[in-house]
C-alpha cells in the first residue's frame, strides 16, 4: 500500500475491506463510540460535524489520539483531522471513512489518510497505519459476522521482551498451549494459563506472528495477539473483546488473571 503523491504536495494511503452488514449497521460499527470500541480500541465519538473523537491506545492521555470531525454524512462518509497526531511538528493528518453498499448484504469500508508534505519523512509511518488497518479490519469482519450490535466489554494488555521476535512470541504462545495452532482448529489454553477456548480464525506468518481467535470462553468474543518489533524490543499486545450481557462479569474475572500471568512471564524492567 504505497503512498500516493500528488503535485499539490498532498500524500495519501488507504486500506479497505468488504464486511457483512447493511450500511446502517456498518456505520454504527465505525462511527459510534460503542461500535468502534467493539473491534478497535476504547473510543468516544461526538456524532456531528465539529465533534471530537478520542481513541485510547493505552493508559494515560499520552497514548490518546484526538481528532476533530470535519464532515459527517451518515451512513456513507465522515472525515476528521488530527493535528500533530504523529508527534510534535508533524503534519495534520486528515482521515476519511467511506461506507459503500454492495450486493449480497455486504459493504466496503475504506479509510484514507492524507497529509501535505514536501518530504518523505512521514511516509513509512503512515504506510504502517494502513497495515494496521488491514489487521483491525479482520477483527471488524469477525465482529460483524458473529457479534453485530451486541454490547461489548473489552480489555487490552501489553508486555515486551527482547529480540528476536520468534523467541519472545514463543515465550507467550508456548505456555498458553497455543504454539502450532492452525486455522479452523478448536483450541483451549493450557492448565495454569488464563482460560480461553474457541476457534482459530487466523494464524500470521512467521515473520509477522499473530493469532486471532473467536472465543467461546470466558464468554463469546474475540481474542487477538501479535508480536510487534519496536524500539529494539518485541511488544506483545493482547486485545480481548467479550460480547453479551455476561461480558462485564467475565471480563472482570479474566483481566486480573491475564495481568498477573503476563507480569510473571514478562516482568517490567
Amino acid at each position: 500500500m504505497p503512498v500516493r503523491k500528488e503535485a499539490s504536495g498532498r500524500r495519501s494511503v488507504q486500506a479497505e475491506a468488504e464486511v457483512p452488514g447493511s450500511p446502517e449497521e456498518v456505520w454504527r460499527a465505525i462511527a459510534t463510540g460503542p461500535g468502534i470500541s467493539s473491534w478497535f480500541v476504547p473510543s468516544e465519538v461526538e456524532e456531528r460535524e465539529g465533534g471530537t473523537t478520542v481513541s485510547h491506545f493505552g493508559p494515560g492521555t499520552s497514548m490518546d489520539s484526538v481528532s476533530t470531525i470535519t464532515a459527517w454524512d451518515p451512513p456513507c462518509r465522515f472525515a476528521a483531522e488530527s493535528p500533530e497526531d504523529m508527534g510534535p511538528g508533524t503534519p495534520t493528518v486528515a482521515t476519511e471513512w467511506i461506507v459503500e453498499a454492495q450486493s449480497g448484504g455486504t459493504c466496503v469500508v475504506r479509510v484514507v489518510h492524507s497529509w501535505f508534505a514536501s518530504t518523505d519523512d512521514w511516509d513509512n509511518q503512515l504506510e504502517g497505519h494502513t497495515h494496521g488497518w488491514v489487521v483491525f479490519f479482520r477483527i471488524l469482519r469477525l465482529y460483524l459476522s458473529h457479534f453485530r450490535g451486541q454490547p461489548c466489554t473489552a480489555f487490552q494488555l501489553m508486555s515486551a521482551g527482547p529480540a528476536p521476535h520468534a523467541k519472545t512470541w514463543g515465550a507467550l504462545v508456548d505456555p498458553l498451549g497455543l504454539a502450532g495452532a492452525a486455522e479452523g482448529q478448536r483450541v483451549r489454553t493450557a492448565d495454569g494459563a488464563p482460560p480461553l477456548a474457541g476457534v482459530v480464525e487466523r494464524v500470521g506468518p512467521s515473520e509477522f506472528p499473530e493469532l486471532l481467535l473467536r472465543l467461546e470462553e470466558p464468554a463469546p468474543g474475540i481474542a487477538h495477539m501479535f508480536a510487534l518489533p519496536m524500539a529494539g524490543q518485541i511488544f506483545l499486545p493482547i486485545r480481548i473483546y467479550l460480547y453479551g450481557d455476561q461480558a462485564p462479569a467475565a471480563a472482570a474475572r479474566a483481566e486480573p488473571s491475564w495481568q498477573a500471568w503476563m507480569a510473571e512471564r514478562f516482568p517490567a524492567p
